[in-house]
């Protein structure tokens, strides 16, 4: 079971990533119906044959085989999860230790994540479903890896006083994370990601065109493919990103540097270098976002180290509460 929950663990991050390529490169509707594409399993081999089904939404084989390619590892990712909650119920009856209901809480989640995606196809991409998916994807992943630690069972030396000490405030800088990642996945269900090309804020007279009320909340339209907010509104949403990234940082650095303060232990020092590595490297893949205009391999390399330093801190969280 083992093995099945680290393959399931890294197809999870394979999902994650063909998941902000296919977001990225607006794939999102290159198949116009869910769960086949043009009411065929793979993508059809004419924009003739497409038509017959969906004459209103042509034929754009590139974006459909993004969108297909995603959902065959999405599907498989549901099987092998599928296959890790069998394994629990079957394992646990001669061996009583074997978690159970972390797998069944994975395998409620990932069926939930595959309404997520049929109702991503079906209500036009709105943000709301969007963002819900992509956190339905980084929950996954957490989970996966929760399960991967507690089946590994990893010694933990009792002499991390000082780290039981910073539980409080390692919980603290995951729930800022995830709010970050939350806000990240509102910017990107509403193409505000090129909104702000100004650096540490954004350009001009920023602070008189916020708006709030509107950058959160969702205005009718009959697709949300391109986005359907205002600039103003888009504007407002990458702000909250960019402030959200610098409260981020602070708040990590200020565990980083309390936790390398008080660390005693090899396995919580190498946590901790996890965590200072993701932190550094998101926040460079950030800026060569705005600098360079969101590169595509950029802004998908900050879609997989966000998921990263979001298991990095699990992995911390994790690591303390065993030590407690």
């Amino acid at each position: 079971m083992r093995a099945l929950v680290k393959f399931s663990l890294l197809l999870t991050l394979v999902v994650i990533v063909l998941g902000a390529y296919t977001r990225l490169t607006d794939a999102g509707l290159g198949c116009p119906d869910w769960p086949g594409c043009y009411g065929e399993l793979t993508v059809p081999k004419s924009a003739e044959q497409a038509a017959i089904a969906f004459p209103d939404a042509p034929l754009e084989t590139q974006k459909a085989w993004n969108e297909m390619i995603h959902r065959y590892a999405a599907g498989s990712l549901g099987l092998f999860i599928l296959a890790i909650a069998i394994s629990a119920l079957v394992r646990v009856r001669k061996h009583p230790e074997q978690p159970v209901k972390l797998p069944l809480l994975l395998l409620v989640l990932v069926i939930f994540q595959a309404a997520l995606g049929m109702w991503t196809v079906t209500m036009n991409l709105q943000p709301l479903i969007v963002m819900g998916h992509l956190l339905g994807g980084f929950s996954t992943l957490s989970l996966l890896y929760l399960l991967h630690l507690r089946l590994q069972r990893i010694h933990m030396p009792m002499g991390d006083a000082g780290m039981r000490k910073l539980a409080g405030l390692a919980a603290l800088a995951l729930l800022v994370v995830i709010a970050q990642i939350a806000l990240g996945g509102w910017v990107a269900a509403n193409y505000a990601a090129l909104a702000c090309t100004d650096l540490p804020f954004c350009e001009g007279n920023w602070t008189e065109r916020l708006d709030v009320a509107g950058a959160f909340s969702i205005p009718e339209a009959q697709t949300y493919q391109y986005g359907a907010h205002d600039y103003a509104e888009r504007m407002t949403m990458h702000v909250a990103h960019r402030l959200g990234a610098y409260v981020t940082t602070v708040v990590v650095a200020l565990l980083l540097w309390f936790g390398f303060a008080k660390a005693q232990s090899k396995v919580m020092r190498r946590a901790l270098t996890w965590v200072a590595v993701a932190l550094v490297v998101q926040l460079a893949l950030g800026f060569s976002n705005v600098i360079f205009m969101l590169p595509l391999k950029v802004a998908v390399a900050h879609n997989l180290v966000g998921a990263l330093l979001l298991l990095s801190l699990v992995g911390l969280n994790y690591k303390i509460a065993r030590n407690a």
